[in-house]
């Protein structure tokens, strides 16, 4: 993804009874405690905003267009000859709304989302928002608690929170090193407590949400990801299911997984299957793409055909698929053009697609929003429309459908 910047806010302390126990435990088995899981508790999810850091989308750029090849193609399964594609149906919709309407990000502030629909004209079915496990920018490291104000607003709104979780914690070092946030140490259970309590709060708020934890795993930029941060191999799919079995214990029935790498179009990435929790661990699969523009100006089918024809013929094909963040900057050609494009192939070419979040935040020096010209304000507005795209009716809702 691209780049993200955080800002946050008070802490809140995890309950005593179990943090005795956690340390009573520590104490025999002569663990290590981790940062920010003692007394100064737990951070409450108040204006955190994203998790990144700020060289994160010249990362990608780089690794796409340099990085050898690291994937050994397995043989799809044959197409039928002049085959078309169809569509999928009702698609899930809506953004990770950035500062540059309100001054305060969705969904710190709903008017932030007020903004974005009256320029799109329709009212969103979904709002992506993140947290890592914990800010550590002062010592001892505090911890985010579950959002459950933030998930309430957009509950509130009708529609579905989409909340992307990272096993880091900020502010991210230039050199990727986290030594306290190893894939390792949720593995290990380092971080069992507060991913508990998380769950259970989860749990307990009781309405359906979207879960994208270490999204883009397939990449080199985040510290959950494999060959940075000490991360091994095979180490993305042990941490995914460890908490994932850890919100089965708990009862939290509510959260839809979602599995989201970055597209490769290059084939240059790590091997996807290899990465793959199994159809047991993941309700959704997800992709994250972007038209960088410039000098390597893609189309929508350009950046997202290759990945999801892998993942829904040979990897997860009975799984539903939603873009997570998508973007394109107007350098270098139509932005509008490329919008209109995206928004009629999404609904018409991809029948496994079930959603699509556009990236609205300006990042790292690029454009993504939908508001940068007039014209691609307009054609995203007039792509929107068409009834495919499902708008905010789900605040009673009771799960999470793939038809919506």
């Amino acid at each position: 993804m691209p780049s993200q910047r955080r800002q946050l806010q008070t802490a809140r302390p995890i309950g005593l009874g179990l943090l005795a126990l956690a340390l009573l435990l520590v104490a025999l088995l002569g663990l290590s405690a981790p940062a920010g899981a003692g007394a100064k508790g737990v951070r409450k999810l108040a204006e955190a905003r994203a998790v990144g850091q700020p060289r994160c989308a010249q990362a990608r750029r780089n690794l796409m267009a340099h990085r050898p090849t690291l994937r050994r193609r397995t043989a799809r399964r044959p197409k039928s000859c002049g085959a078309p594609h169809t569509g999928g149906g009702p698609l899930y919709w809506g953004a990770w709304i950035g500062d540059q309407l309100t001054g305060t990000e969705a969904p710190w502030d709903m008017g932030a989302v007020s903004k974005f629909e009256a320029m799109t004209g329709k009212s969103a079915s979904v709002i992506n928002f993140s947290s890592p496990f914990a800010d550590c920018s002062k010592s001892p490291c505090s911890f985010y608690s579950f959002p459950e104000e933030e998930m309430e607003s957009i509950r509130q709104h009708g529609s579905i929170p989409f909340f992307s979780w990272g096993s880091q914690a900020t502010p991210m070092p230039s050199n990727l090193s986290e030594p306290d946030f190893q894939l390792a140490d949720v593995i290990e259970g380092r971080y069992d407590t507060y991913i508990r309590e998380f769950a259970e709060a989860a749990r307990d708020w009781g309405h359906p949400f979207f879960l994208r934890f270490n999204w883009e795993m397939n990449g080199n930029w985040f510290a959950w990801m494999e060959g940075v941060n000490g991360n091994q191999p095979g180490e993305s799919v042990a941490a995914w299911r460890h908490v994932h079995d850890i919100f089965t214990q708990v009862g939290a029935t509510n959260v839809s997984w979602v599995w989201c790498p970055n597209v490769d179009p290059g084939h240059k990435l790590r091997d996807l299957a290899s990465l793959y929790p199994g159809d047991a661990y993941v309700d959704w699969t997800g992709l994250d793409g972007y038209n960088f523009g410039g000098g390597n100006w893609m189309t929508f089918n350009e950046l997202f055909r290759s990945t999801y024809d892998e993942i829904t013929e040979e990897i997860a094909p009975s799984k539903p698929l939603i873009i997570s963040e998508t973007g394109s900057s107007e350098r270098g050609g139509s932005k509008a053009q490329w919008i209109a494009e995206a928004l009629r192939s999404a609904r018409t070419e991809y029948p496994q697609l079930h959603g699509l979040l556009w990236f609205e935040k300006y990042d790292d020096g690029m454009d993504w929003p939908i508001e940068t010209s007039s014209s691609a304000t307009a054609a995203f507005a007039e792509g929107i429309q068409n009834p495919a795209y499902v708008g905010n009716s789900f605040a009673s809702a009771s799960s999470i459908s793939p038809t919506g």
